[in-house]
């Protein structure tokens, strides 16, 4: 485990992240666009940053997955499927973090996530009910599952509204089942990755251990939000944060199509 000390209101401010990047993960995914930053604002190194994020985002994630399984919105034969193609995902995607081209996937992530926004926005009946599927639930696990759960892995910002719109558009799931299994989904990616960090040595545990109770909360209150205003909290929240994120991509100094358009 690293050394790393930060001082208590340091700590009181990542925890107060935390809550609020669970509460958010748990509706429309992007948590980690609040507490990485954060994260890399209090001074935590870059690495350890991202490992500790994927620490205190397992306990938020499971935290809406109990929830959503509690209320009976996960379905049992999705179990297997969904969580172990993302968990091996999420295992790959980590373990091969370094190998990744990341000026491709930080000019390709951004626009995807524009082009998200733009579909959600003229798409305003999108999920409204369950729709014929595309592909097999095997087949979408199996490529999809373990594909998207490898970028979790390796780089993140994203994956759960990739998710989300991938249980849509492929499977032909309405948006409340569709942001039910991507919890599960996002469980096992997060899950898989973060076992490769600890293994690796990068996790700041006892940060960690404190932003996780605090974005379990905040994903258990998420949760249930979610579940009682449905679709119309949910389809906005997906716009603002995939268009967040994508902003918060593109400032990046190391986001070569970020330094393009400045220079404009």
């Amino acid at each position: 485990m690293p050394e790393f000390q930060l001082a208590l209101d340091l700590v009181a401010f990542l925890v107060l992240a935390a809550f609020a990047a669970g509460f958010v993960d748990a509706i429309a995914g992007g948590g980690g666009l609040i507490t990485v930053p954060a994260l890399l604002l209090a001074g935590v190194p870059p690495v350890s940053a991202i490992a500790t994020n994927k620490l205190q985002g397992t306990f938020g994630v499971a935290s809406s997955t109990f929830a959503f399984w509690r209320a009976g919105r996960i379905e049992r034969r999705y179990l297997a499927p969904f969580f172990l193609t993302a968990f091996a995902g999420g295992v790959a995607g980590a373990a091969v973090a370094h190998l990744v081209p990341d000026p491709v996937l930080r000019v390709a992530i951004p626009v995807a996530l524009v082009a998200i926004a733009i579909f959600v926005l003229l798409s305003p009946k999108l999920g409204d009910a369950d729709a014929k599927p595309r592909m097999g639930i095997m087949a979408f696990a199996m490529t999809f599952g373990l594909g998207n759960g490898a970028y979790d892995g390796a780089f993140g910002p994203g994956a759960g509204t990739f998710y989300l719109l991938g249980l849509i558009l492929l499977c032909g799931f309405a948006m409340m089942r569709a942001v039910a299994h991507t919890r599960l989904m996002n469980f096992g990616s997060n899950l898989g990755s973060l076992l490769f960090f600890l293994y690796a040595g990068h996790v700041l545990v006892p940060l960690g251990l404190a932003m996780g109770i605090a974005s379990a909360c905040g994903a258990y209150i998420g949760a249930r939000t979610t579940m009682r205003f449905g679709a119309g909290l949910i389809r906005p929240l997906v716009v603002v944060v995939s268009l967040a994120m994508a902003f918060r991509l593109l400032i990046d100094p190391s986001n070569p199509l970020g330094a393009w358009l400045r220079g404009l």
